[in-house]
This record gives structure tokens, sequence and C-alpha cells, in this order.
């Protein structure tokens, strides 16, 4: 029954550090006052419950949901955040890669999830040898939805 109620309480006592911090007005964390702010404490209770109770199921979801918060925040506050749709397959790449490190499943989409993600992210200065690959990233950036239906149609049929 302990480990069952240990996500709700890291939960508690998050938004509960996040409110009292609030209230006092700490000058230093001013910039935490907003709704990203949830989603970290939330991805953080779901990755501190994962590694206390030895219960790695939630590792993907405790990481995705801890580095989409910490990607909106870094759009809404840095103006040096890389603000690219790109992100977000290298999010969930690491997802993959942190799940991979307990329960050794989901190597291969992370490697493909974060190799692509870098390029995409970096395409936009590449040196003269390679624009070749603009045109192949202008086609990807246009019909990437396709390719998301293709994995899931595969991710259903593939037998286990």
């Amino acid at each position: 029954m302990k480990k069952s109620n240990s996500f709700f309480a890291y939960i508690l006592i998050g938004i509960g550090v996040y409110f009292l911090l609030r209230q006092l007005k700490v000058p230093i964390i001013t910039d935490f006052y907003s709704w990203p702010t949830l989603f970290i404490i939330v991805g953080g209770a779901l990755l501190i419950h994962s590694y206390r109770a030895r219960d790695y199921h939630h590792l993907f979801t405790g990481t995705l949901i801890l580095g989409l918060g910490i990607h909106f925040h870094g759009k809404e506050h840095y103006t040096f955040w890389i603000d690219h749709w790109a992100m977000y397959p290298l999010i969930v790449g690491i997802a993959f890669l942190i799940r991979y490190l307990k329960t050794k499943n989901g190597l291969l989409y992370s490697v493909i999830l974060i190799g692509f993600s870098l390029i995409m992210i970096f395409s936009v200065s590449l040196p003269e040898t390679f624009h070749w690959i603009y045109p192949i990233i202008s086609f990807f950036e246009s019909y990437w939805p396709i390719a998301l239906i293709i994995i899931g149609i595969y991710l259903l049929r593939k037998k286990k």
C-alpha cells in the first residue's frame, strides 16, 4: 500500500512546495511561477516514484512530461531556447533512452528519434557539401505525419 500512495505523496509535496514558494514570493524563482512548472513537478514525481518503487513502467511518461515542462518553460522564459518542432521527437527519444537504461527496451526508437531530431535541428546551417539534404528535409517537414501513421501501423502489426 505504501508504494501505491507514494506517487500521490510526491505530487502533493511538489505542488505544496510550488505554492508555498509562490506565496513567499522568493525572487530567485519567479520565472517558475507558470504552468510549465506543474508539468515539471508531475514528471519529476513520476520519475522519483518509478525509481524509489523500482517500478520502471512510468519512466517513459515521467521523462516525457518532465521534458515537455522544461521545454515549454525554456520557450517562455529564455531567448536562447531552441524553438523548433524537432524538439518534440527529441524529448520522446530521450524518454525512450531513459526507459531503455532500466528496462532494456526501446533503444532503437531512441536512437532513431534522437538522430532524426538532431539532424532536423542543425539542418539550418549545413556546409556547402550537404546542400543535397535540403530537399529531403523539406519533404520530411511537409509529410512527417505520414511517417507517424506508418510507424503507428507498424507497431500495431508487429508481433511480439
